[in-house]
């Protein structure tokens, strides 16, 4: 079959180094335009740009698939849109452009997490499984009927980056299992069912780790949140990136009973109090400075013992 890829970020890479290797063949990718990265701001071109062109595809880059972007893709003719984390809705005349519609590799077990951060709300939710669903593009936002799909036990301690980056690989064999059945013509799939969550897009206050909650709950939100849009604590008005944090002791010896919020020194360990247990800093990255091992940057500290600000309170 004739395929058009959409994809921008680096989990939508290995569904296209999949496709581009299969019996089919990929005539076009769709990305988004260039974006600035880095202090420098220096456009740079999506993972999914840069892996097509070492591929030899063709790239049409759009941030909104409108009419000129229709166009382009209506020109290459496709049997099948493929979709995985684009960054952008498909509406008609786009989605009944191709024959066989357009199909979406989705990072959740729908309708569980239907929107843009599945992996990132599951993992703040607790959820010890998640998974990868292949589904049929409607108009209604992620809802359509699923081809296949495969679950996934989260490692205790795993960051929705990793999370993500695993799902990405496991996703791109469903996939393109998925794409093989509709050339055949043997594809079946089945309406979703049960109660839909909705996933939308995370800010920046989402990474804010509330010391009210219990450690467990901080911990998943930590997870859920790294490395995007990062986790972080209010010390001395100034946020203190959390960029590695495992839950801690609930009573630490040499720190005692931490209060939600008070900072203590258990050996090398750095510990915050949170509503419930401790947290344990590995790794933090303070307002204008490097990343840097939690301990560091307590011994690099003057004065009082740091306290980070709780909801509703002020930085003390």
């Amino acid at each position: 079959m004739r395929i058009v890829f959409a994809g921008t970020p680096a989990p939508a890479v290995p569904s296209l180094t999949a496709l581009a290797a299969s019996a089919h063949e990929v005539v076009g990718v769709v990305t988004r335009t260039d974006a600035p990265l880095g202090r420098k701001r220096v456009l740079t071109p999506s993972p999914v740009a840069q892996a097509a062109g070492n591929l030899g595809l063709p790239v049409i880059k759009a941030d909104r698939l409108d009419a000129d972007a229709t166009a382009a893709i209506s020109s290459l003719a496709p049997d099948l849109g493929v979709i995985v984390a684009y960054g952008g809705l498909v509406r008609e005349p786009l989605l009944s452009t191709p024959r066989h519609g357009w199909i979406n590799l989705h990072f959740s077990l729908l309708p569980r997490w239907r929107g843009a951060a599945p992996v990132q709300h599951a993992l703040i939710a607790g959820d010890r499984t998640t998974g990868a669903a292949v589904f049929q593009l409607v108009p209604a936002l992620d809802a359509g009927d699923v081809f296949a799909e495969l679950r996934y036990d989260v490692p205790r301690e795993a960051t929705a980056g990793e999370v993500l980056g695993t799902l990405a690989e496991l996703g791109a064999g469903l996939l393109t299992g998925v794409v093989d059945d509709i050339a055949a013509g043997t594809a079946v799939a089945t309406p979703q069912r049960g109660e839909a969550t909705l996933a939308p897009k995370l800010t920046l206050a989402d990474g804010a780790l509330d010391l009210t909650a219990p450690a467990a709950v901080v911990i998943d939100r930590y997870r859920g949140t790294t490395p995007e849009p990062g986790a972080h604590l209010l010390v001395d008005g100034q946020r203190l990136k959390v960029l590695a944090a495992l839950r801690g002791p609930d009573t630490a010896a040499d720190a005692g009973v931490l209060a939600p919020g008070e900072f203590g020194l258990s050996g090398r360990d750095v510990l915050v109090g949170a509503g419930e247990g401790t947290v344990l800093l590995k790794t933090v990255q303070p307002a204008g400075k490097g990343a840097m091992p939690a301990a560091d940057w307590w011994r690099g500290r003057r004065g009082d013992a740091p306290r980070a600000a709780l909801p509703g309170t002020e930085t003390r």
